[in-house]
């Protein structure tokens, strides 16, 4: 592969926008303003991946921002809704698609809209060179909501664990093509989840933020996780520059409580927040994952992170109000050359050490300043993440797949008993129609009304469970069963065995 023709650096921006139609406010003018800001970063990014911007009319917006820099782009057509996602490129888009997912909410749950929007992952395959793998596969999801504490299950905990495994397929998928993956977007769960470790310990990914600050926050300082940590509550400040919070960060203005809102806008004094406030609600829930791009050629070369920073911070200049109510995750990838096993030390401790035994011993005319040890640590950091990424996956221990297949299990029972009863409503409803179209017939005119109005709403309802029982349970509980024959036979190869036997399939029948 000839280098040349590689960038020594990728950027990356994701950020959900927030834009809802009809719903959030100062929608239009808030994501104008993102595209501005999007063309005017520094450094100046290469891929960049939005969410929940739903409308075609303001990714248009942003297009027009950001063609200079960013001159390609794809908006994902998906459900009846759309699915909220777009990426935009540096280099040429060679081809894209949309991965619907399989589970992703119920229709019944219309106050939440997840069914209703065309959830699933917007994929694009991006060439930044000339070579047969200068490519990065990069996959843009917005997944399921939790809709609950981080940590405790429910009904919808078997869709979210089915989106990241979709997911973790796709990677690995593009991974054995040779491409490099960037996966990236708003996941709804915090670090060390179980759709997290689905992602980090199912495919050859890394996160972004967790590699650069491996000791930050595993959820809101309230969240069990973290409370076990034992660590004081964190400032805004700590917050944004160590624990990556997105989501419901203290500096986020759409957090703040009505009367605080309404004192900002147009012509009216700055509001700040200071950096010591605690903030306990702030949350890490956007990530970047990246995997090293396979580079073998070049001795081990590969992709490292070099930067992951919080960023879209800035407010609108008018209205004062935040971009969005998320932050961005914005990542710098670099290209690094491993130093060869004769030259370098087994950790950078070592390293460290050496060099001050050398000065000590007056091979350095004086000591080596602290840029120095910062440029040994940071070079040492750079091989040691190209060896960590060459691991093979872990996958996920046995127990996990049992607590999966056991959340499975209590999820088919329970779509089962509800695929039941509203074919059992609509059963009914038939039957009140027909006693009520007869009982006309025998009662005033003023009864026969109230009959009529009876049965026709009553069969309206009835039809509705009925569609429902026939066409929506059964697709999910098949996809269901998908989900958990997958889970089994993963679970059966993590065991040593091939896959899923006759006599496996027998035992889960």
């Amino acid at each position: 592969m000839d280098q040349n023709h590689l960038p020594a650096e990728i950027n990356i921006i994701t950020l959900n926008c927030w834009g809802l139609l009809y719903l959030s406010k100062h929608r239009t003018e808030r994501l104008t303003a993102i595209g501005r800001h999007i063309a005017t970063a520094d450094p100046v990014p290469h891929i960049v991946a939005l969410q929940e911007c739903w409308s075609e009319k303001d990714y248009r917006s942003i297009r027009r921002e950001t063609r200079f820099v960013l001159p390609f782009g794809k908006f994902y057509y998906s459900g009846p809704f759309g699915s909220g996602l777009a990426i935009l490129s540096r280099w040429p888009i060679e081809e894209s698609s949309m991965h619907r997912y399989p589970l992703n909410g119920r229709p019944t749950a219309f106050f939440r809209g997840d069914w209703y929007v065309g959830k699933g992952v917007a994929c694009a395959r991006i060439r930044y060179g000339a070579g047969q793998k200068q490519v990065i596969e990069v996959f843009n999801t917005h997944t399921h909501c939790r809709y609950g504490p981080s940590g405790q299950h429910n009904s919808y905990s078997v869709h979210r664990l089915s989106q990241s495994w979709e997911m973790a397929k796709l990677i690995r998928g593009a991974t054995e093509r040779g491409h490099m993956v960037i996966a990236l977007g708003d996941f709804n769960d915090v670090p060390e989840s179980l759709p997290y470790h689905i992602i980090r310990d199912l495919s050859p990914v890394r996160d972004a933020w967790r590699v650069l600050h491996p000791d930050s926050s595993l959820g809101a300082a309230d969240d069990g996780p973290e409370r076990a940590r034992r660590r004081p509550i964190p400032t805004a400040e700590f917050n944004i520059t160590e624990n990556g919070v997105t989501s419901n960060s203290l500096y986020n203005t759409w957090r703040w409580p009505k009367s605080q809102q309404r004192a900002l806008g147009p012509g009216r004094d700055p509001v700040s927040v200071p950096p010591d406030s605690l903030d306990k609600r702030g949350q890490r829930i956007d990530y970047i994952f990246v995997s090293r791009g396979p580079l073998p050629q070049l001795g081990g070369s590969g992709w490292v992170i070099k930067d992951a920073r919080v960023g879209m911070r800035e407010r609108h200049p008018e209205l004062q109000c935040s971009l969005s109510d998320h932050f961005s995750v914005e990542a710098t990838l670099a290209f690094h050359i491993p130093q060869p096993e004769s030259t370098r030390s087994s950790s950078p401790d070592d390293q460290g050490a050496e060099t001050t035994d050398r000065a000590a011993g007056g091979t350095y005319l004086e000591s080596p300043t602290s840029s120095e040890f910062r440029n040994i640590r940071t070079r040492a950091s750079y091989d040691g993440q190209l060896r960590d990424a060459g691991v093979p996956c872990t996958g996920l221990p046995a127990s996990t797949y049992e607590d999966i297949l056991a959340l499975i299990k209590e999820y088919r029972a329970r779509e089962e008993t509800q695929k039941l009863w509203r074919g059992v409503h609509f059963v009914f409803w038939v039957l009140v129609a027909v006693i009520c179209y007869v009982a006309v017939w025998f009662v005033p005119n003023y009864g026969a009304f109230v009959f009529l109005l009876l049965s026709t709403l009553g069969l309206m309802a009835g039809t509705v469970d009925g569609l429902l029982a026939l066409l929506f349970f059964n697709s999910e509980l098949r996809a269901v069963k998908e989900f958990e024959w997958e889970i089994m036979n993963e679970k059966a190869s993590a065991s040593g065995a091939v896959g899923m036997t006759y006599e496996d399939e027998e035992k889960a029948w």
